[in-house]
């Protein structure tokens, strides 16, 4: 998972906003819709961000369409300890 991480955060272009969504879906869920404005991004944006998560077991959903709630996975939730610390070493948090 750390190298994982490593990647999404710090080693690609949206690994800001990646981190910004995995911090936010750490403290509650939230649809896409709720997460574009709570981190004042464009939908598509949070959705393109949402997919590259999902696909590297980060995040999980729940629900269908607009109303899909996204959450952290297990194995996410297990390992924020090393999110946090590599979000550290970039100096954003």
């Amino acid at each position: 998972m750390k190298k994982i991480l490593w990647w999404l955060i710090g080693g690609t272009k949206g690994g800001v906003n990646r981190a910004r969504i995995i911090h936010n879906l750490h403290q509650r869920p939230y649809n896409a819709h709720q997460l574009a404005e709570k981190l004042d991004l464009d939908y598509k944006t949070v959705r393109h961000h949402i997919k590259v998560l999902e696909e590297n077991n980060v995040l999980t959903s729940s629900g269908e369409k607009y109303g899909t709630m996204y959450f952290l996975t297990s194995q996410m939730e297990d390992n924020y300890e090393i999110f946090q610390k590599i979000w550290h070493e970039m100096g954003e948090n």
